[in-house]
């Protein structure tokens, strides 16, 4: 039986602009680098032992038509000037050993940095009931933040997200963001 975790994640991120939503989600894979493959969207989980790349190594690693897995984010609008945001969060635990969470948002009307947070705050509140850390989720991601680093089971918490407002003229606007695995067979 073939074996299916994956040995490595990266981080992408695209916009595309066209007149037909299908040519722009092309156009913002092609932005992210990762147009050429087959994509199959998977959920949540971050493998055990699995080691982040960056984007430059990872697109290295594929091949045209490849079946590739990812977590993906995606939005799309062509209301004129609408904010919109697709945001990818991580969090990994400290052992190795352990699987962690992504998380995907998707949003109208908020900025990169306030869809990356919660995406990162969803991915470590996901984590943090794993681990069975106790914490009010009514305090502010800041806070939980420092309470789930703090705990020593969580090593890392990481977003990505890709914004953009709708086009002026009402061409279909997309963003993505997506967590790429590799699976080294």
């Amino acid at each position: 039986m073939p074996n299916f975790v994956p040995s490595k994640i990266f981080y992408v991120k695209g916009n595309g602009v066209h007149k037909d939503k299908l040519a722009a989600f092309e156009l913002a894979l092609r932005d992210a680098g990762i147009q050429r493959c087959n994509l199959v969207y998977v959920s949540s989980i971050f493998p055990p032992k699995c080691k982040m790349i960056s984007k430059d190594e990872g697109l290295k690693l594929l091949q045209p038509g490849q079946i590739t897995y990812c977590v993906m984010a995606r939005n799309e609008s062509n209301e004129p000037n609408r904010l919109m945001s697709a945001a990818i969060g991580l969090a990994i635990p400290r052992d190795e050993e352990q699987y962690g969470y992504l998380s995907e948002h998707h949003a109208f009307g908020e900025k990169a940095e306030k869809a990356g947070e919660y995406a990162e705050d969803l991915a470590a509140t996901m984590l943090a009931t794993t681990l069975g850390i106790e914490f009010d989720p009514n305090t502010a991601w800041e806070e939980r933040e420092q309470i789930y680093k703090a705990s020593g089971h969580i090593f890392k918490t990481s977003n990505i997200c890709q914004s953009a407002e709708g086009n002026k003229d009402g061409l279909w606007t997309s963003v993505i963001a997506a967590a790429v695995m590799i699976i080294d067979n």
